[in-house]
């Protein structure tokens, strides 16, 4: 009983604060993916009466995504999740183009950085690589794009929406235009960004886009690349052809189907909800400032959601583990690179010192968080903090 009547508790008073490493799906879109698991099974291949209702459900959600970010449904290819969307984009540019540079910003997401630095190292291929500097709030510099793309000629940019760590957007319309203007393919990862502000393909000046939809409420396992329909791009799986021959495999019907009622939810919702978690952000951080945080990316352009502090002195990790026992889940980092623990490679783009980016703590806010919740954990954080120097100085 007690074991039942702890876990009742926490459901009750369970905050979660970590809508940047995934977020629940919605109600609407678990009602849309329930059919497609046993009463339509289809394989969207068949041509059966099955084959084709599955069909139509995946050509329903291409137009839902589509739609979202102002494309034509011939332009969204559906993969397994944003990691594959951009390997697709940097090894299957690749794949097509002269061997020459490959261009990414220092503070991408190490499914963008990864993929690059494999292809710069792998002799055969004879790409090189250049990281673009970023300034000590997070930003690219736009100086710095200039001299990359013309002391030599670039096949390659990803530059990403928003960072998953700090919220900073970059001027990813600004980095297209330098880029094309060399003959470049410019593509940036949109998965932090979409459904928390609003996202135009069109108006970003990039050849292609990675979407997921598990950052949106959506099921985990869907998400896209969307090209220009101009672009080649080299398959990295090959079989019976799906997706335009880029991805080939049985499309996930029930997920797909999620991810594009998730799409159609948060391009009805993003501007409603981004005023008031930005409020509720506001309320946090000048807690925060007030108990002697550092926030990092504070005054630059931010998604409206995610703060990312520090309290000198007191490690993140620590202080992670200590909330979770609180009541409250965040993150002390990128929760795709929990597997690899280890400074930011975003804090040390930007200059952080070391002691202190140990320290970093991510709160992500999200449509089912309140601002008692956020004045509860400003609550705990005092009390968390407090105690944790206690100890130190007993330590001492």
């Amino acid at each position: 009983m007690e074991n039942a009547l702890d876990e009742n508790e926490r459901k009750v008073t369970y905050a979660y604060f970590d809508h940047n490493a995934t977020t629940a799906v919605d109600d609407a879109v678990l009602d849309a993916m329930l059919p497609y698991f046993q009463k339509e099974f289809g394989n969207p291949s068949s041509r059966h009466v099955h084959g084709r209702v599955a069909r139509q459900a995946v050509n329903s959600a291409r137009e839902q995504v589509a739609d979202s970010v102002g494309v034509q449904p011939a332009q969204v290819v559906f993969t397994g999740g944003g990691s594959e969307a951009n390997n697709l984009f940097i090894q299957g540019g690749a794949g097509y183009l002269k061997p020459t540079r490959v261009i990414v910003s220092a503070v991408e997401h190490p499914c963008v950085m990864r993929a690059a630095q494999e292809l710069a190292r792998n002799a055969s291929r004879k790409w090189n690589l250049r990281r673009l500097t970023v300034d000590n709030l997070g930003r690219v510099n736009l100086a710095d794009v200039g001299i990359a793309v013309t002391e030599q000629q670039p096949g390659l940019v990803s530059v990403m929406l928003a960072n998953n760590e700090t919220g900073v957007i970059q001027d990813v319309t600004a980095i297209s235009e330098q880029a094309r203007a060399c003959g470049a393919w410019m593509h940036t990862d949109a998965v932090q960004a979409f459904g928390k502000i609003p996202v135009d393909f069109a108006s970003l000046k990039v050849h292609a886009m990675t979407l997921s939809a598990h950052k949106i409420h959506g099921p985990k396992g869907a998400a896209a690349l969307v090209i220009d329909k101009r672009l080649l791009l080299k398959p990295l799986i090959y079989g019976g052809g799906h997706e335009h021959g880029l991805r080939s495999g049985t499309e996930n019907v029930p997920a797909i189907v999620g991810f594009g009622v998730a799409c159609g939810l948060a391009k009805s919702r993003v501007a409603e909800s981004a005023i008031r978690i930005a409020a509720m952000r506001a309320r946090l951080e000048q807690g925060l400032v007030e108990m002697g945080a550092v926030i990092f990316g504070l005054g630059a352009l931010r998604l409206p959601n995610t703060c990312y502090f520090a309290l000198p002195g007191i490690e993140g990790d620590t202080l992670v583990v200590r909330l979770d026992k609180a009541g409250f889940a965040v993150a002390s980092g990128a929760a795709c690179s929990s597997v690899n623990p280890g400074q930011s490679h975003v804090l040390e783009a930007m200059g952080v010192d070391s002691a202190l980016a140990r320290c970093a703590v991510r709160v992500s806010l999200g449509g089912s968080n309140s601002p008692i919740q956020v004045e509860n954990f400003l609550k705990a954080l005092t009390s968390v903090t407090e105690e944790l120097k206690r100890m130190n100085m007993v330590t001492l």
